[in-house]
């Protein structure tokens, strides 16, 4: 091994130290990871000449490991070429295909996970954050036959609930080496990290319980588990852009189908959130998600119309309650027929999260892949109050208070997918 450019910490070099064929990492979030999968790919490719195939949630985050790979590379004063970039093909289905190829001839490839590029390369595999992978059982399935002439496996991640793929490895008596390094471990190890300070920040146990100890939560209460969100990220949809970064004049959706908005009120502790599906056939394509942090109301209302107009949205339903009553009601008088102001109650809140399960359970739209809309979608759960009604909600936090969740949900009201007459609209 030639010695790394930068000193490792204790658990990373037991890490790189550990040759074992099969090899799993429980770690806490912004750890480094990446980075030690990454450096063990290059230097067994340096030392064996053997191919890798880095498997990621998706083409931003391959692209994001691969670059770690190239650091890795230049540190290592390696000849390697540069990133490729080529597509994967795979009947009709493409995918971004990202190489480097190292003087001895090896190669080392990053790939979207899924089952077509799980099952397309005979070589050593990394699987990337395998917690968050879509469909991770049939991506195992696909994969593992390709690694069986004694090729090795490395699998990190930080848990996303039971039941899935990652927990089973990690929890199972199937003699695979196991590294657990939560984020207590990887302070004592030297990484420079606030623990208690971050952990009055995140102000949400179960939350930190998973993040950074790197505990596999039970999610009975939750209402949408991480393998239904998951199921449903599609690589092509573009992430949540936030409202100081946001030109209305370079959007260039040019929509085919009808366009249904959801918009859910902040001002001074929740967030503003506005979101607009494309309906095409009977799946929703998020298009656009915009995302206000303490905006002033008369600047969020000019937006809304001005998205309204722009994306010739079809119908739009804004939360309405309390402080969101008059820009719903003037958006409601400017876009007659085109914008309902909904009031949230206990009733109106069941109704739409039902809603937005089943659309979910049916795999009938697509988000981004992105860890903070995920994990404000997860976030919902159902309770049940001292009097023994069901309601559903969520724990407020630096990231909101579901707001993300909810604003998708009144897209589907928007869209009248199972129309609820229940539901309260002034």
């Amino acid at each position: 091994m030639v010695a790394p450019a930068v000193p490792l910490y204790r658990f990373q070099r037991n890490w790189l130290a550990d040759k074992s064929r099969f090899k799993i990492g429980n770690m806490s979030r912004q750890i480094g990871k990446s980075f030690s999968v990454g450096l063990e790919a290059v230097d067994d490719a340096v030392e064996t000449g053997d191919d890798w195939v880095l498997l990621s949630a998706g083409e931003r985050q391959s692209k994001e490991l691969m670059h770690k790979v190239k650091m890795h590379c230049e540190a290592y004063t390696i000849a390697a070429s540069d990133i490729q970039q080529d597509e994967y093909i795979v009947g009709r289905a493409k995918y971004a295909m990202l190489h480097i190829e190292l003087p001895n001839g090896a190669r080392i490839i990053g790939l979207p996970a899924n089952p077509d590029t799980a099952r397309g390369f005979t070589a050593n595999v990394i699987l990337d954050e395998f917690g968050i992978h879509k469909n991770s059982k049939e991506i195992w399935a696909a994969m593992f036959p390709t690694v069986t002439r004694g090729y090795k496996v490395r699998v990190v991640s930080t848990p996303k609930g039971l039941g899935n793929r990652f927990h089973s490895l990690f929890t199972g008596d199937n003699d695979w080496s196991k590294h657990f390094v939560d984020i207590y471990q990887a302070v004592a190890d030297g990484v420079p990290v606030n623990i208690e300070e971050l952990k009055k920040a995140i102000d949400d146990p179960d939350l930190w319980a998973q993040e950074y100890e790197c505990k596999f939560i039970d999610q009975s209460s939750v209402l949408l588990n991480y393998d239904i969100i998951t199921a449903c990220q599609d690589d092509s949809v573009a992430p949540e852009i936030k409202y100081e970064d946001f030109d209305i004049n370079s959007l260039a959706l040019e929509p085919k189908g009808p366009v249904y908005g959801g918009v859910d009120i902040g001002r001074k502790r929740d967030l503003t959130v506005f979101e607009f599906d494309e309906l095409l056939g009977d799946v929703f394509w998020t298009r656009l998600i915009v995302v206000l942090a303490k905006v002033k109301f008369r600047e969020q209302e000019k937006l809304l119309a001005d998205l309204i107009e722009k994306l010739n949205v079809t119908r739009c339903c804004i939360d309405s309650t309390g402080m969101g009553m008059q820009l719903g009601e003037n958006t409601v008088d400017r876009f007659p027929g085109r914008a309902e102001a909904v009031e949230f109650s206990n009733k109106v809140k069941g109704d739409l999260a039902i809603r937005t399960l089943r659309i979910f359970e049916d795999r009938r739209t697509r988000i981004p892949i992105s860890r903070v809309y995920r994990d404000d979608l997860h976030a919902v759960k159902k309770m049940v109050t001292a009097a023994g009604n069901i309601r559903y909600d969520s724990e407020r936090t630096d990231e909101g208070h579901s707001d993300r969740f909810w604003a998708k949900s009144l897209v589907f009201m928007a869209s009248d997918e199972g129309v609820i007459p229940q539901c309260i609209l002034l």
